[in-house]
């Protein structure tokens, strides 16, 4: 708090005047307290019936209201809007700088207006057995977890939790001493990236692709290079040779849906070994097979130590809990602990003392369980909905893994898909394009159907005004 007595007349308008002042410039907030008369006489040397006096003026000019036995409090007075200052133009100054200036806008999850039902893709499941057991994980985390500086590798007992996951759930031999814990797949991508690519090397992506990893490796200054997708995943033989890096999304490709074939994430593999080049595998759904055999993470075939697996919590927990894991090759471990020290020190020790929790107590593991049970529910919902509104009309895609599916829309340019997306708005329908995410235009347009946030009686709603839409197009 910083007062100034201006030395102009008796000194309790001088204090009123200096208070009026932090009022309105918004140093005291509408409805905050204002300090004791007691702290304030002795802060700025002013016997107590000064500050008496100016708070009674204070209360006078309406300013200021008193709480008997609690204190003087802010009004609740509008503060008067100056004119709008322009900000001053500068220009970037740093090549980093330019090139986020050169990003594109997103278009994965608009900050549009909320609707009563949204098929947006990635919205969190809600289960409320979750949050009871987060909240008790968080409680003992916080009252026994060192209260220092956690190692930047993660705390150990989570990285074998994690190992121990990882082999049961995505059949992947993980070491401990290989896992890192980051705060997200965007920050694993971010630290790969600088521990591997210089400015100018070539990242190859799959097309179609997910924005923030295409913008982060362009932010890095990589090269990207979007290689095409086909029914059986990336097409490996169109990869340049100079890819450094390859990113993929293998068991649930990002948002086609589709699933890399055995024979090319062999030839994928071969690639790699062959051009010394490394590759990204974002296995941020995996784990939601509905499928009697789920199918396991690229890197559990890796026998080259070539493929840096990164998984998160996002889907399964929620995203704003912020942990993911790497698991690195043993070559890159000491570069990329490295890089996350110096990003942030480490990710906080009581979040991944709780998550580790609910690992010990099989919470964790009931939770997945149940929440592949319940997407499969609103999958369903989702399929009969359109097959009983939109028969015909839609065509999707069952891919039978991840939080949403392809709904294609056979015949449609892009100013009808404008029309259906804005019709649907109007009735309180989200409908998301999938048409945005590749580098060149599909084949075909359609929809991003997203589930997981929807309970099946919703589904249901929103396909029929899907349906509706659909039919009322000319």
């Amino acid at each position: 708090m910083h007062l100034q007595l201006d030395n102009h007349g008796p000194k309790h308008e001088q204090l009123a005047r200096s208070l009026r002042q932090a009022i309105r410039s918004g140093q005291f907030q509408s409805g905050s307290k204002l300090p004791s008369t007691r702290m304030l006489s002795e802060n700025l040397g002013l016997s107590r019936n000064t500050v008496l006096r100016a708070y009674e003026q204070l209360r006078i000019e309406r300013l200021g209201v008193m709480r008997e036995g609690s204190g003087t409090y802010v009004s609740d007075v509008p503060l008067p809007h100056g004119p709008v200052m322009q900000p001053r133009r500068v220009e970037a100054q740093s090549a980093y700088a330019a090139r986020l200036r050169d990003l594109p806008p997103l278009t994965l999850g608009g900050a549009g207006p909320a609707l009563r039902y949204d098929l947006q893709y990635g919205a969190p499941l809600v289960n409320t057995k979750l949050v009871s057991a987060w909240s008790s994980a968080l409680a003992t985390a916080a009252a026994r977890t060192n209260t220092g500086y956690p190692h930047p590798q993660g705390l150990p007992e989570l990285r074998e939790s994690i190992s121990r996951f990882l082999a049961t759930w995505r059949g992947v031999a993980a070491d401990p001493r290989d896992i890192v814990i980051v705060s997200g797949t965007q920050q694993a991508l971010s630290l790969v990236s600088r521990i591997l690519l210089d400015p100018g090397a070539t990242a190859a992506m799959e097309d179609p692709y997910y924005e923030l990893a295409s913008h982060c490796l362009r932010a890095h200054g990589a090269d990207v290079v979007g290689v095409r997708t086909d029914e059986d995943g990336l097409v490996v033989d169109e990869l340049p040779s100079c890819a450094r890096l390859v990113h993929v999304t293998p068991s649930h490709q990002f948002p086609s849906g589709r699933t890399m074939s055995l024979s090319r994430r062999q030839q994928l593999l071969r690639f790699a070994e062959e051009h010394s080049s490394w590759i990204f595998e974002d296995d941020y759904d995996g784990e939601l097979s509905y499928s009697a055999r789920p199918i396991p993470a690229l890197r559990s075939l890796d026998t080259g130590d070539r493929v840096v697996y990164v998984g998160s919590f996002s889907k399964m927990m929620f995203p704003s809990l912020r942990l993911a894991y790497v698991v690195c090759p043993a070559g890159l471990r000491k570069d990329l602990v490295r890089a996350k020290m110096l990003e942030d020190m480490g990710c906080p020790a009581i979040e991944q003392a709780a998550m580790h929790l609910l690992f010990s107590r099989g919470s964790f593991d009931r939770h997945l369980r149940a929440t592949v049970l319940e997407l499969r529910r609103r999958r369903s919902a989702l399929f009969a909905g359109l097959e009983r509104h939109a028969a015909g009309r839609i065509q999707a895609d069952d891919s039978r893994l991840g939080m949403h599916v392809i709904g294609w829309l056979p015949d449609f340019d892009t100013p009808r898909l404008d029309r259906l997306m804005e019709s649907a708005r109007q009735q309180g329908l989200g409908l998301h394009p999938i048409h945005p995410y590749y580098r060149e235009p599909p084949p075909r347009l359609g929809l991003l159907l997203g589930f997981a946030g929807l309970f099946p009686r919703q589904i249901d709603a929103a396909t029929k005004i899907l349906g509706d839409c659909l039919q009322a197009l000319p």
